[in-house]
C-alpha cells in the first residue's frame, strides 16, 4: 500500500523523430515469436530499446509527485504514454486505454516496473526504486515504470463517491459490522458500474498483463525484462504465463499467494500484517520512538480512545478503522516507519493530521491524482473468484479476530467489499510460466502485503521460479536488503541465477 524507499549498499551477504501522439499498440494475443529459442533454464540475452515512444519532460504535476522524495541529481527522468487495447468483454480486442509511463535512467536496456495496485503509481514507484540503486546500474539499464490501467494517470478509476469512500475507510473492523461493510460495498459497486460502464470489467490483472506486451512492442523488444513489486508481481507473472516466449529477465519482489481461495489468501495477509507490526514495534523500541517502550499498548490505547471520541476532519475522520488502514500503509514502506510512529503518537494527543496525510493518496486523492481506493477495489474484485456470503464473512472475521487481533477483521473486510461484484469473465489462473526462462522470486519474512508463505507458493507454482528469501521486515526487499538487491542486480546484469532457496540475513 505504499512505496519502497530506502538506501542500499552492495554486499554479498547471502547464504547458500517522434510523433506528438502517443503510440498505439494493438495486441491480438500470443503469436508466433521471431526470437531465437531460449531453453527454459537459460536466461535470455539483453536487448537495447528500439523505441518509438516520445519521451518528454514530465508535466508540473507529475514532476511534483516524482520529486516529493528527493531523487539523485544524476538520475534522468522522462515521461511518455502509449495506448493499449481496452479489450472489454463487451468489445473484445477493441477500444483503447492510455498508459502512463516514466523512464528513469538512460541506459540502453529497459526494465519494465509494475507496482501494487493500491500503492504508489508504477511511474512514481519506478523513479523511487531507481533512486535506491547505484548509478553504475544505469550505464546498462533504464527503469520504465507503468501506471496500471485504472490507476495513477492511466485512465484512473474515479468512481466511488467521496462519502462512500470515507465510510469504507472509517468503519471499525473490530466491530465486525458485516451489514455495514456489505452496504458500503454495494453502494461502491453500483457507482462504479454506472460511472465506468463497459470499462469496469476491463480493469483486471489479465488485461493489464497484455498492457505489458503492448509496452514490449512499443519499446521495440522481442523479450521484456521486468520487475514486479508486491501485488504488481501478479501482473508480471501473468504476462509470463500468457506470453512465455516474450519474457526476458524477470524479478518478482514479493508475490501474492496464487491460491484461488480468497479466504485462505486473506488470512495469510492478516498473519503477515501481525508479523510486520511486531517487527515495527521492535524497531520502534530500539530507536526510542515516541510510542514508548510498548508500541502495541500505545496503539491499542489510541484505538480505544478513538472508538469513544474520533478526531473529526474536513475530508476524513480519524477513527479506529482509519488508523488501522494508516498503519498498514505505513508498515508497507520501511522508510516511513518513523513517520508512522510520529503520526500515531500525535493522534494520541488529538492531532490526526499526520495520519490524514498518510491516507490521503489512498482514500481522498487530489486534483491531479484520483484516490487509489477506487482502482484497488475494481481490480481486486475483478480478479477475485470467490463471492462470500454475509455469514461466511462474519465467521471469518470472528475467527481471525481471535487469531490476529489487529488485522484479522481488516482482512475480512476485503472479502466483504467484493461480495456484490460480478464474477470475473477472465478468472485468473494460477501462473506457471511454462516455457518461460528463469524467474527470480524474492520473499520477505515479515510482509503485511505479500506474506512470505504466499511468495513461496508462487515460486513453487512457477515452472522456472527461483526463490530467494530475506529474513527482514517490510514490503519487498529490493533497495532495502543489500543481499537481495545484489542478487537481483547480478541476475539482471550478468544472468547469474542464484541457488533456489537462498536466504538473505535480516
Amino acid at each position: 500500500m505504499a512505496t519502497l524507499v530506502a538506501t542500499v549498499g552492495f554486499l554479498s551477504a547471502c547464504t547458500a523523430g517522434p510523433s506528438n501522439r502517443p503510440e498505439i499498440v494493438t495486441n491480438d494475443g500470443p503469436a508466433a515469436s521471431t526470437t531465437r529459442t531460449v531453453a527454459p533454464n537459460e536466461v535470455p540475452p539483453l536487448e537495447n530499446a528500439d523505441s518509438g515512444i516520445p519521451w518528454r519532460n514530465c508535466s508540473g504535476e507529475m514532476q511534483a509527485m516524482l520529486t516529493a522524495q528527493k531523487l539523485p541529481s544524476w538520475l534522468a527522468v522522462k515521461c511518455g504514454k502509449i495506448n493499449g487495447v481496452l479489450d472489454s468483454p463487451y468489445a473484445p480486442d477493441r477500444g483503447t486505454t492510455r498508459i502512463q509511463l516514466v523512464r528513469a535512467g538512460q541506459g540502453p536496456v529497459p526494465i519494465a516496473v509494475v507496482n501494487d495496485v493500491d500503492g504508489l503509481p508504477g511511474t512514481v514507484y519506478a523513479a523511487r526504486l531507481a533512486a535506491t540503486l547505484p548509478q553504475e546500474f544505469f550505464k546498462k539499464f533504464q527503469l520504465v515504470g507503468m501506471d496500471r490501467r485504472g490507476t495513477g494517470n492511466s485512465t484512473a478509476a474515479n468512481c466511488v463517491q467521496p462519502e462512500v469512500r470515507r465510510t469504507m475507510v472509517e468503519l471499525d473492523p473490530a466491530a465486525i459490522d458485516v451489514d455495514a461493510w456489505f452496504r458500503a460495498a454495494q453502494s461502491a459497486g453500483q457507482q462504479c458500474s454506472i460511472t465506468l460502464e463497459s470499462q469496469l470489467p476491463a480493469l483486471d490483472t489479465w488485461r493489464t498483463a497484455a498492457d505489458l506486451d503492448s509496452l514490449r512492442s512499443a519499446l521495440g523488444l522481442d523479450r521484456l525484462n521486468a520487475i514486479g513489486h508486491g501485488e504488481g508481481s501478479r501482473v508480471v507473472s501473468m504476462f509470463a504465463d500468457r506470453f512465455p516466449d516474450r519474457v526476458g529477465r524477470v524479478v518478482l519482489d514479493g508475490v501474492p499467494d496464487p491460491t484461488a481461495d480468497a479466504q485462505l489468501a486473506s488470512e495469510g495477509v492478516a498473519k503477515g500484517g501481525e508479523a510486520e507490526w511486531d517487527a515495527f514495534a521492535a524497531d520502534c523500541v530500539q530507536r526510542g520512538c515516541p510510542l514508548g517502550a510498548e508500541p502495541e499498548r500505545a496503539l491499542l490505547e489510541l484505538l480505544g480512545q478513538l472508538r469513544t471520541t474520533p478526531i473529526e476532519g474536513p475530508v476524513l475522520d480519524i477513527t479506529a478503522g482509519s488508523v488501522l488502514r494508516a498503519v498498514l500503509v505505513g508498515l508497507s514502506d520501511r522508510s516511513t516507519w518513523p513517520t508512522l510512529a510520529g503520526a500515531l503518537a500525535a493522534a494520541r494527543n488529538g492531532d490526526g493530521s499526520g495520519l490524514v496525510t498518510m491516507l490521503t493518496p489512498y482514500a481522498v486523492g487530489s486534483d491531479v491524482q484520483a484516490a487509489a481506493l477506487d482502482g484497488t477495489l475494481v481490480t481486486t474484485c475483478n480478479d477475485m473468484r470467490d463471492r462470500l456470503s454475509l455469514d461466511q464473512v462474519k465467521s471469518a472475521a470472528t475467527e481471525w479476530q481471535q487469531k490476529f487481533p489487529l488485522f484479522g477483521p481488516t482482512a475480512a473486510q476485503r472479502l466483504a467489499f467484493c461480495a456484490p461484484w460480478t464474477i470475473p469473465d477472465h478468472p485468473l489462473p494460477t501462473p506457471t510460466g511454462r516455457g518461460a526462462p528463469p524467474i527470480l522470486v524474492i520473499g520477505t519474512a515479515s510482509d503485511a502485503i505479500t506474506p512470505l508463505e504466499g511468495s513461496e507458493r508462487a515460486a513453487q507454482q512457477l515452472d522456472s521460479g527461483v526463490l530467494v528469501s530475506w529474513q527482514g521486515a517490510g514490503h519487498g526487499a529490493l533497495g532495502v536488503s543489500p543481499c537481495a538487491t545484489d542478487t537481483a542486480t547480478k541476475f539482471l546484469t550478468d544472468a547469474t541465477v542464484p541457488r533456489n532457496g537462498t536466504v538473505c540475513p535480516p
